[in-house]
């Protein structure tokens, strides 16, 4: 009867052993697949790395002058020409910038910073017109480098009178909204409450 008792008593322990032991590793490789859904999401969420968000036209005249001089500044020569800018400029977001971090226990991924808008890119196609080239001074292929760097430096400076990147700023809700998505592939969540965002956009949100 002791005997059987014993045996008994050691079932007993050993599937208590076995359900722990069970249970352990089940919790370390739920907690290891989780760590790694939440590196490889944060990484996922970098990889996207700039968000074009806005797009803005500009036909500018610039006016190019170079003036050369030798013998001691005595004799000056000069190249002109007027010349027709168009222009491409984009919009938007480089999400490297973006502060955030994962909850693993919660399976959340917070947002804690979101960033300006900056200029992206700036593609200039230039059309000369009234070219006229001084004695010993006159226009070369080099030249077309110089004058693109001059038009995107052109551009560049209209672009915060044209009203992009209060227009970007507007959008940067959505691209908040794209993230969330990303993150909601894996079935996780985004938590972005500590962002200011406009009475206005939150409505939109909820609508």
């Amino acid at each position: 009867m002791d005997n059987l008792l014993d045996t008994f008593l050691g079932l007993i322990l050993g599937a208590i052993a076995t359900y722990w032991v069970y249970t352990f590793f089940r919790k370390k490789q739920s907690k290891e697949l989780t760590s790694h859904q939440s590196t490889v999401l944060l990484e996922k969420i970098k990889t996207v790395c700039k968000l074009i968000s806005v797009e803005g036209d500009f036909a500018e005249i610039y006016k190019y002058e170079n003036t050369k001089e030798r013998f001691m500044s005595l004799i000056s020569s000069k190249k002109k020409a007027l010349v027709v800018i168009n222009a491409k400029a984009q919009i938007g977001y480089d999400l490297q910038k973006i502060l955030m971090h994962s909850d693993n226990e919660k399976k959340k991924i917070v947002l804690t910073n979101f960033p300006e808008p900056e200029i992206l890119s700036i593609e200039p196609e230039l059309e000369f017109y009234d070219i006229k080239n001084g004695f010993f001074n006159s226009f070369k292929p080099d030249d077309l480098t110089v004058l693109n760097q001059e038009a995107k430096k052109h551009i560049r400076e209209k672009i915060p009178e044209s009203g992009l990147m209060e227009t970007a700023k507007k959008e940067a809700l959505q691209t908040v909204l794209l993230i969330e998505k990303i993150v909601e592939t894996i079935g996780w969540q985004l938590d972005y409450t500590a962002l200011e965002i406009p009475e206005a956009e939150k409505k939109k949100l909820i609508d």
